[in-house]
């Protein structure tokens, strides 16, 4: 069949533009090889062309089937020790056996968690690298940082796995019995106080609390929680916005806590009110978090890791030892990539407008 027969997609090239086949064969057995080819009848050569094409679906096919051969990497986007840290290494021991692969955790901390998130948007898709992300990494940065990564867009998400509220710690030694007795004495300029923040989160939430009560407080910057609360601890600072599992010094008579800075009790102090029990409604802020990969992961890929979290979410173990932190697992329906996407953007309309309004800046 004359060369000009073949569709124009499958056309011939010559021996001198196909220089892998012509370093293997050698000019004259290049020559002979694609004169075979020549030779073959128009319907079988059409189906070689076909399955040629085939071939790389087929090959990202078989990689999502045979999806992990070996060891995940989780990075965790803050300092060892954290409560991100500690809910990420438990998510990911209950994720190897679903996935039968090892995940290995991975710290990336300082800059309010975007080192270890451009980490995660400069990985290959290929599902060995996720991250354990949250409201704190993926939202809050985006209104406090200039990023080489772009929050709504470089990656995928896979399960919005847990949450945890936010609560008033105080020195042990703060008069008010109460907060609502904290509240008006605040107001009422009876207090002077120093209140320690440590990443965006903290900012945000003492930004609101001070907006809602319209105290004056000095404001003490710390590179994270743990020097926060050891300095309350000490008597250094009076008060500190912090999370369930700081809650230890409480039982410890350490620190007193206030209030919790969300909708509803927290179950490990159900004796502790919300803001919004005594009018401060707009004082909630629980920061929630889960599982991303860069974009361009495979579809397939995705709803391993994703069917690999949400079956290790509903293991009572699991479960357990999230509790004991006081972090809470969002429902079944609400583990899904799209939940999580969907609650990037919304959470990213309503908190960037507010940082720029507060004025806050980068730590």
């Amino acid at each position: 069949m004359p060369k000009s027969q073949f569709p124009a997609a499958v056309r011939m090239p010559s021996a001198g533009k196909t220089p892998i086949l012509s370093g293997l064969l050698g000019a004259a057995g290049m020559s002979r090889a694609l004169g075979a080819i020549m030779k073959l009848p128009r319907r079988q050569f059409l189906h070689l062309a076909a399955g040629a094409v085939a071939l790389p679906a087929l090959s990202r096919i078989a990689r999502a089937q045979s999806y992990p051969i070996r060891p995940i990497t989780m990075i965790v986007p803050f300092a060892a020790g954290g409560p991100t840290d500690a809910a990420g290494r438990i998510i990911a021991q209950g994720m190897r056996g679903p996935l039968g692969q090892p995940i290995v955790i991975e710290n990336i901390g300082a800059a309010d968690g975007t080192l270890g998130v451009g980490r995660l948007a400069r990985a290959r898709p290929d599902g060995y690298t996720i991250d354990m992300g949250a409201l704190t990494t993926h939202v809050l940065p985006g209104a406090l940082y200039q990023l080489q990564y772009d929050l709504l867009n470089d990656f995928a998400p896979i399960a919005l796995t847990h949450a945890a509220p936010y609560l008033l710690y105080a020195r042990k030694e703060m008069p008010p019995a109460d907060l609502r007795e904290l509240i008006a004495g605040l107001k009422a300029g009876r207090y002077d106080v120093s209140v320690g923040v440590g990443s965006a989160g903290y900012r945000v939430v003492t930004a609101l609390f001070q907006q809602e009560t319209g105290a004056h407080f000095t404001v003490v910057p710390y590179r994270g929680l743990a020097p926060a609360i050891q300095d309350l601890i000490a008597g250094h600072i009076d008060l500190s916005f912090g999370t369930p599992d700081q809650l230890s010094f409480a039982r410890a008579g350490s620190v007193k806590v206030y209030g919790a800075a969300s909708d509803r009790r927290v179950a490990l102090v159900p004796d502790v009110p919300t803001f919004a029990e005594i009018g401060l409604p707009a004082i909630s802020f629980s920061v929630w978090s889960g599982l991303f990969a860069p974009k361009g992961t495979p579809g397939d890929i995705i709803h391993k890791l994703n069917a690999a979290a949400v079956e290790t979410l509903a293991d009572p173990t699991i479960r357990s030892r999230l509790a004991e932190l006081g972090f809470e697992v969002f429902p079944r329906e609400e583990q899904t990539p799209e939940a999580l996407g969907a609650l990037v953007k919304a959470d990213s309309a309503k908190w960037w407008p507010l940082i720029k309004d507060f004025g806050i800046k980068a730590e």
